[in-house]
Order: C-alpha cells, then structure tokens, then sequence
C-alpha cells in the first residue's frame, strides 16, 4: 500500500484547502488502496484584493520550494482568483514558474493550480456551457468570468456573492450553496460549478445539488483533486464529491 504525500501552496488565510482537498482523499481511501498525507506552505493574503493576490503569487516560488524539500508527489496551487486575476491564460505561465523553482532544488514535481484544474477538468469532459458561483467582489468576478470565457467555455450565468474578508468566505455554511445556486440561471447547461472557488466550502452541496439538478456539479476543489490524482497516475475517483470525481464521465479523449 503505497502512501502519497500531497504538496498544497495556500494563502495564509486560507483554511479550506486543508479541509476539503483532505476530506475528498479520505473518502478514496474508503474505496481504493492509497493513502494520503498533507503538506502545506503559505504565502500571506488576508483580503481578496488585486493588490495581495499580486504580492501573494509572487511568493508562492517559496512555497513551491519548501514542499521540494518534503519531496512532495505533488503540487498544488491553491488560489483560483490569484491565477485568473493576473491574465489570461496565466495558469500554464504559474505552473512553469512553480515547476522551474521546484527544477531548480533538484526535483521534478508535478505541480497543478486549482485555476488549470477547474479548465483542464471541464475541457477533459466536454464541457461547453456552464453557470458560475463565486465569493468574489464583482471586478475579480469579472476577471474569473473572462478567463474560463478565454478558455473556450460559455458563461450562461455567474453570480458573486461580494465577500472580500477571505475568512469570511471560509465561514460560510457550504449547504448555503444549496439555496444560492436557485439564483442561478442554470437551464440547457452543461454543468455548473458550485464554487469557483477552492475558500468557499461546497463539498457537502456538491451531491446534493447535483441530484437535484440532474446535471454535472462540481467545484474548483474537486478539480484540483481529479488534477492532483491524474499527476499522479491514479484514478480519478473520489465518492460523494460530484461528478468529476464519480468516475461515471468518460474524457473525450
């Protein structure tokens, strides 16, 4: 039985990742043979701001450094707005950073952002059409509706929910969602993802909504976990935490 051993780069204020990502892995573990065992390093943000999450990424080459030396089997960047904020398509130019940092210390690490995984994730299943449900203050909102737009998907609805304090994103009761997502305009979509967002809890709601719906529901937590889990060469299965993750979706390539 071999034991992984999961890198995560997180904002200071972030206490999430550290929940939800763990959660998603321990219920695999109920089902497949692997374990898991979590690292993290933290870079500091304590608002959602273009200013901090500009200064937050540029720290995260630390960060990324720090998990080398755990020998890590894989990298997680674990800020979706720190991402999609600084450009479009700047995922792929953080993960070459990351990974030529990591370079650097001697190692090859695969490293994935939860910013790639919700793109890669969608675009892997076919996903054309999709509804959005974010923390964000509407600039950033905007910015995080571009990008995915940028990446070939079509936006039907979006909706921010305007929480700047990044602790209070975090606070909130994830079944909120269950009641958030009837705001949102969701008809002849192909998915919807719960939370655009690895702070804001959705795991609980993930299935709920999804039943409900009868259509994919995932977030970008989940997406990180199917990214992480394919770097590393294992199923990308995980109970009880959407469809990305249910193993029922066949990639269409």
């Amino acid at each position: 039985m071999k034991t992984y051993r999961i890198g995560q780069i997180v904002p200071s204020s972030n206490i999430t990742m550290e929940t939800e990502i763990p959660a998603m892995l321990r219920q695999r573990e109920a089902i497949r043979p692997e374990r898991f065992t979590f690292h993290s390093s933290r870079m500091r943000m304590k608002k959602v701001t273009p200013e901090e999450l500009a200064a937050m990424d540029r720290d995260s080459l630390r960060c990324a450094r720090e998990l080398a030396d755990a020998d890590v089997d894989v990298m997680g960047y674990a800020c979706l707005v720190a991402i999609m904020s600084q450009g479009l398509g700047y995922h792929r130019t953080a993960r070459a950073n990351l990974e030529g940092a990591v370079a650097e210390e001697g190692k090859s690490i695969p490293v994935i952002s939860s910013a790639g995984a919700l793109v890669e994730g969608l675009k892997e299943l076919g996903i054309k059409r999709v509804s959005l449900l974010m923390p964000y203050m509407k600039p950033l909102a905007a910015k995080v509706t571009e990008y995915i737009e940028s990446e070939g998907f079509e936006i039907q609805d979006s909706l921010a929910l305007e929480i700047e304090d990044n602790l209070a994103v975090a606070a909130r009761d994830p079944m909120a969602l269950t009641e958030d997502v009837k705001r949102l305009n969701t008809k002849g979509v192909d998915a919807v993802v719960l939370s655009a967002c690895v702070q804001m809890p959705s795991l609980a709601a993930l299935a709920p909504v999804e039943a409900r719906l009868g259509i994919p529901v995932t977030s970008a937590a989940a997406c990180t976990v199917r990214s992480m889990l394919k770097a590393m060469r294992l199923e990308p299965v995980a109970p009880k935490a959407g469809a990305l993750l249910s193993g029922a979706l066949a990639p269409t390539h």
